[in-house]
């Protein structure tokens, strides 16, 4: 496996959750990394992404301000931090590893996919 995600479950409306993906040196090390979402009947979003070394990310206008992407190069993770959750912040949480040294939201720019963790805010 060489992205695994964890961390979701159930929140409540304005609650947080962190999200961990531990990913192996060879789909972490010099590639973007970032999260994608799915929702029931939707497609897969973009929700943010860091590059290689961490220091630019950029996020989805939906959660600016509310979540937070970092990594931990040493310990090849990337984390998700969720605040201020929302009822339609609820869908499958997908960690990415992009194919180039920084993040994109297009989908077609991921090399490597972990599971998803199902992230449920209820109102």
């Amino acid at each position: 496996v060489q992205l695994q995600a964890s961390g979701g479950g159930l929140a409540q409306a304005g609650d947080s959750l962190r999200l961990s993906c531990a990913a192996s040196r060879r789909t972490s090390s010099n590639n973007g990394m970032g999260w994608f979402r799915q929702a029931p009947g939707k497609e897969r979003e973009f929700v943010a992404g860091i590059n290689w070394s961490g220091g630019m990310t950029n996020y989805a206008d939906s959660v600016k301000g509310r979540f937070t992407i970092s990594r931990d190069k040493a310990d090849h993770r990337v984390y998700l931090q969720m605040n201020s959750l929302k009822p339609e912040d609820t869908a499958v949480y997908y960690c990415a590893s992009f194919l180039r040294a920084y993040s994109s939201t297009n989908t077609a720019d991921v090399r490597y996919w972990g599971r998803g963790t199902l992230v449920t805010v209820s109102s």
